[in-house]
């Protein structure tokens, strides 16, 4: 399985029949993978809003035409996400004086507790990329498992997937996403906010291996993007 190295290897999940799944095994196994996500990145939870490339405290940047096109459209983002986590309470917002319409943001204390900040060092120039993140996700059940081969996969020839269909719940959900469902799910998509006490389908790939043993990227948190800004 060289190929698949950047796969997470899970224990064998094989009944005594042939093609059976264990489901209570694959589900115990699918929540350690989020919980050790959550724990590696440190985030709140599973489900994270992105505010753009940013770094605290931060004062608006008015777009120039010199700036290339991926830095028009992040102060595009950030121009939507930072006013709207400042009215639910996440980020400071103070004015600029003898600027009109020029705001400094910081983080609140409640907004140090969701932020998630990811920072690359891989360019020319360091790049923070920021979230808030709440929600750890909680697996209710696996409700089906299906495979299926593909002569010419994404990883190799007579690529074996195997998709595992789950239902979850989201688990403390805070108060501000609650109170900003609506102008959240407007910002990043309709149902953006993930409810307490509902129970969510989703749908995880692995890849079987020769060896009979299920494959998988590493499941990581989910990522919303703020809609287009144009």
């Amino acid at each position: 399985m060289k190929t698949l190295t950047k796969f997470t290897l899970l224990t064998l999940i094989t009944c005594s029949l042939l093609g059976c799944y264990n489901k209570e095994k694959l589900k115990e196994l699918i929540q350690k993978q989020y919980e050790r996500s959550m724990s590696l990145t440190k985030t709140k939870g599973n489900f994270c809003y992105y505010l753009g490339a940013v770094k605290f405290p931060y004062t608006d940047e008015p777009v120039l035409e010199s700036d290339s096109q991926w830095a028009s459209w992040n102060k595009g983002k950030l121009a939507k996400t930072l006013p709207l986590f400042a009215e639910l309470g996440l980020l400071n917002q103070m004015p600029v004086e003898g600027q009109s319409g020029i705001y400094r943001y910081d983080l609140t204390d409640l907004g140090r507790e969701y932020w998630y900040q990811y920072i690359n060092n891989n360019g020319k120039k360091t790049i923070y990329y920021s979230s808030f993140c709440y929600g750890p996700k909680k697996i209710v059940k696996v409700t089906d498992i299906t495979e299926k081969t593909y002569e010419n996969g994404l990883y190799r020839r007579n690529q074996t997937n195997v998709y595992v269909d789950i239902d979850f719940q989201v688990l403390d959900t805070p108060d501000w996403a609650l109170n900003g469902q609506d102008k959240i799910n407007k910002l990043y998509g309709r149902s953006s906010v993930f409810l307490p006490n509902k129970t969510y389908p989703a749908t995880i790939t692995f890849i079987k291996g020769d060896d009979g043993e299920l494959y998988h990227e590493p499941l990581a948190y989910y990522l919303m993007k703020p809609r287009s800004t144009e």
